[in-house]
């Protein structure tokens, strides 16, 4: 089996499914477990080093020496490699998660897990909980960018890390699936759950096996002296009060401590540094006891420390918290909480053990841990669960519960709102709870915007047979069917590859009868079925590069989707004001049609409606015609009011049927097969489409009366939607004066054709050779504008069209390249036809030329009517 079947089917194998989100779940889990593992590691002996250099060297000396030095390292990692893995991280995750473009990969997680070890170690009093949620986000992120996923899998999948992180920090998995539905992706969906689930146990139970614990508690001391009884429930209460007024304090502060770093107007380096040189000289100032964390986290706990050292200590965390989180250091507030938590558990279990003689400080202080974290990050039930799970302690369930809640309930009424939305809204970013307004890219489905008719090839067919099916269409890629069944797809791509490859693995044979479209096309293509919605479809055309998807229900081709077709829906979406877009207007009607042999290679379409300039507009198509040996479609478009019918209206075609013969008479002087019919409609611009669509048209050339008095409109209603919709080749035509007859020799001697590159300059010279038939003896200048100041222009543009032009059989006019000096190019064109008083501008003009870009200022459409010759424009096919 050759190495692109083995490739295209281990793409198709990955795709979204249950069975690779478990198993994407499973990696998560480990690779956020062995982060989390690592992150205490390095950060706890970096924070033993720390503590043993000030038995070395004098406290007051090495502690703001060594914050001072290591928060500029870890501020400098972050400012230089990844701006993203500031502050906690979870703020981060929270907004990636509400489809807000903040990036979150592998990088991001490799800088977040090294500049967290490196503040934590320094002696910050910041924890390493929220970082962690931030990498595995971060490592799940990157593996759904390597594993081909929709949107909202990979959504899904970072949502899984976040809380596999949260589990493997705290050995709580039940507490990190509860994280995410509680505060961050919020979503009850059956593959959510399982996902969050899975990657959080594998997550809790990797971390306990390595040594991960997060506090390191003593779990039989805990238990031992933890104890629960009816008349403690008002203290409990009072606790619960507490926590929720200081808890609201600590979030207003966070915030002030933020935007007073603002103020100072200092770099990410130099913000952390200041942060880790005040931390070490407050902590070089306390007791030696305070240089340690987990030693002063677990006396506490424990009961083992005086209510004076709790005080000291609270005091002292708070204040150190709020100057560090607010520097921006990569660092999170979940050990903070937990540690304010317990000294005011503690103080408010001594003050009741000393009134009722009963009661344990432990309990007070575990549940004071519950009831803090749930005040700052207004997560009561995830607090619950933490602290539980860390302890397995069933006395303290009702505790922690009343606390808790009651804290939540008193921090919410001071200060409502999440704190992870406020740190987001500082730096402009606003999470609403409103459902948000869908655009077309979730609203509508493959199924909406596919087109219907796809052309395919047959699998026995010849390469020859496809080279010259190729050669006919502009199409640059097609489906390969066998029995009705999709089995491969086709490009030019693939073509070009054989002759390469030919003679290595085919020796000598036939190239051109011998191949098959089954040996050289890509079997099994990605597809998407018809429920898909477009951002999905969106997402696989640019994650594999390619430029459209087979839309299939079972293995049976029903349709086909371009870039193309989600560019229309999208800009058809936001140019519908609020009608729905799967209500489609009622297609026009036939009502009269004649046809010719079709004997081109091609078709060309000319809309007529006034008889006074089509007769020029149909010797414009006869020439193209003639050069690229195309049919002519001639179609006239009557229209109708709203409330009628298209297919139930009586109208008269007389006057039509006149100007259609005018086209026979016409076509057949030419000898160029014509085909005409009228239209009863509702919309010009649909009904032209339509027929784009229904006889694969190749290229459109159509009139323009030179000015709009349509707001918001270029080229007026019909013309616009035209140009942004039709895929195929578009020629528009200003005609600077009525011709009084059908033949138009004194207009069409002087060539004028603007070189400013672009796509569509190529086609403007390729219709020159056609178009310049219509003169008697044309002369072309193609003109190149530069600036003033530049002294020595770069004509190789225009010399290189030159002599493409004088390659061209048949042509034996003058052509010269004009370098013209000025501001713009919509001034050096246009003064350059007023002075020399060119009959023709041809331009080449994008899609965005032409339409996107005029708010800025449009140069096509400023140049056409801003001169009085006849203007010609040129759009490319938009790709298939």
């Amino acid at each position: 089996m050759s190495l692109p079947i083995l490739n295209q089917r281990f793409r198709i194998w990955w795709q979204p499914r249950r069975g690779l989100a478990i198993a994407e779940a499973c990696v998560i889990g480990l690779v956020a477990a062995l982060s989390a593992v690592f992150l205490k590691v390095g950060s706890g002996w970096l924070g033993t080093w720390r503590v043993h250099t000030t038995h070395l060297l004098p406290p007051w000396l090495a502690l703001p020496a060594i914050g001072l030095v290591l928060g500029f390292v870890a501020g400098w990692l972050v400012d230089r490699l990844a701006p993203e893995a500031y502050g906690s991280g979870i703020p981060q995750v929270k907004a990636s998660l509400a489809n807000v473009p903040i990036r979150l990969s592998w990088r991001v997680a490799g800088v977040k897990l090294l500049s967290a070890i490196i503040v934590i170690g320094s002696g910050m009093t910041l924890g390493r909980q929220g970082p962690t949620v931030h990498v595995g986000a971060g490592l799940a992120a990157g593996l759904s960018r390597w594993v081909p996923t929709s949107p909202d899998h990979r959504r899904q999948m970072i949502a899984a890390g976040a809380g596999a992180g949260l589990a493997a920090a705290f050995n709580a998995p039940i507490a990190g699936v509860l994280f995410i539905v509680e505060e961050l992706l919020q979503d009850l969906s059956g593959l959510t759950l399982g996902t969050a689930i899975i990657a959080s146990f594998i997550g809790g139970v990797i971390s306990r096996l390595l040594g991960g614990g997060s506090l390191a508690l003593n779990l039989q001391l805990t238990q031992s002296s933890s104890q629960f009884s009816i008349p403690e429930i008002p203290f409990f209460l009072i606790l619960g009060i507490l926590a929720g007024l200081l808890g609201a304090l600590f979030d207003r502060g966070l915030i002030f401590s933020i935007k007073l770093y603002r103020k100072l107007h200092l770099s990410l380096p130099l913000r952390v540094a200041l942060a880790g040189l005040i931390s070490g000289v407050v902590v070089a100032m306390l007791p030696e006891s305070f240089r340690n964390n987990t030693g002063l986290r677990e006396s506490l706990i424990t009961g083992g420390s005086h209510p004076t050292v709790a005080a000291i200590a609270f005091a002292a965390q708070f204040i150190l918290t709020l100057i560090a989180f607010g520097s921006g250091a990569p660092g999170g507030l979940f050990a903070p909480s937990l540690i304010l938590g317990s000294c005011l558990g503690h103080i408010i279990g001594v003050f009741e053990l000393s009134i009722t003689g009963a009661g344990s400080p432990a309990t007070y202080a575990l549940a004071g841990m519950g009831g803090f974290f749930s005040a700052v990050s207004k997560v009561p039930i995830t607090a619950i669960v933490i602290v539980f799970e860390m302890t397995t302690d069933f006395n303290l369930v009702l505790p922690l519960m009343i606390v808790s809640v009651a804290a939540y309930l008193v921090a919410d009424k001071v200060v409502p709102g999440s704190l992870y939305e406020k740190l987001l809204e500082l730096k402009g970013i606003t999470l609403t709870k409103e459902v948000p307004m869908e655009g077309a890219l979730t609203k509508l489905t493959a199924k909406d915007v596919m087109q219907e008719r796809v052309e395919t090839l047959d699998a026995q067919m010849s390469l020859e047979e496809a080279k010259q099916f190729f050669a006919r269409s502009h199409h640059r890629g097609f489906p390969v069917v066998e029995d009705n069944k999709l089995v491969g797809i086709v490009t030019q791509s693939d073509l070009l590859k054989i002759r390469e490859s030919a003679k290595h693995t085919l020796g000598d044979r036939n190239l051109a009868n011998d191949i098959f479209l089954k040996e050289i096309m890509t079997p099994v293509p990605m597809t998407v079925t018809p429920i898909h919605t477009l951002s999905n479809v969106l997402y696989l055309l640019d994650r594999y590069q390619i430029s459209r998807l087979p839309v299939v229900d079972g293995r049976k081709l029903i349709g086909i989707i371009t870039r193309a077709d989600i560019i229309r829906a999208e800009a058809g979406h936001l140019n519908c004001d609020n009608r729905t877009p799967k209500l489609r207007p009622e297609p026009s009607y036939i009502v009269y049609q004649t046809r010719s042999p079709s004997t081109g290679n091609g078709r060309l379409l000319v809309p007529v409606a006034n008889p006074e300039t089509a007769g020029i507009l149909l010797q414009m198509a006869a020439a193209i015609a003639r050069d690229r040996h195309y049919e002519i479609d001639c179609v006239q478009v009557m229209l109708i009011p709203r409330h009628s019918s298209p297919s139930e209206t009586q109208v008269r075609t007389a006057k039509s049927r006149r100007l259609l013969r005018q086209a026979e008479v016409l076509a057949k002087k030419w000898k160029i097969p014509l085909h005409t019919q009228i239209r009863v409609t509702h919309d010009v611009a649909q009904a032209i489409l339509e027929t784009i669509s229904e006889q694969h048209i190749d290229l459109i050339l159509m009139g323009w009366k030179g000015a709009t008095s349509t707001p918001g409109r270029i080229f007026g209603n019909v013309v616009d939607t035209i140009i942004r919709q039709a895929t195929c080749e578009v020629v528009l035509v200003k005609l600077g004066q009525t011709p009084q007859s059908p033949v138009p020799s004194p207009l069409f001697n002087r060539w004028l054709v603007p070189m400013a590159g672009g796509p569509n300059s190529p086609l403007a010279i390729k219709l020159l050779p056609a178009l310049i038939t219509l003169g008697n003896d044309p002369q072309i200048h193609l003109t190149q504008v530069f600036k003033p100041f530049e002294f020595k222009p770069d004509m190789s543009v225009s010399e290189q069209a030159i002599r493409h032009l004088m390659r061209r059989q048949k042509l034996s006019s003058t052509v010269v390249a004009l370098p013209v000096q000025a501001n713009s190019v919509a001034e050096g064109v246009i003064n350059l036809v007023k002075t020399e008083g060119y009959d023709v501008v041809v331009l080449g003009a994008s899609q965005e030329g032409m339409l996107q870009q005029a708010i800025q200022g449009n140069i096509p459409e400023a140049i056409a009517s801003g001169v009085e010759s006849t203007v010609i424009l040129v759009r490319g096919a938009i790709n298939k």
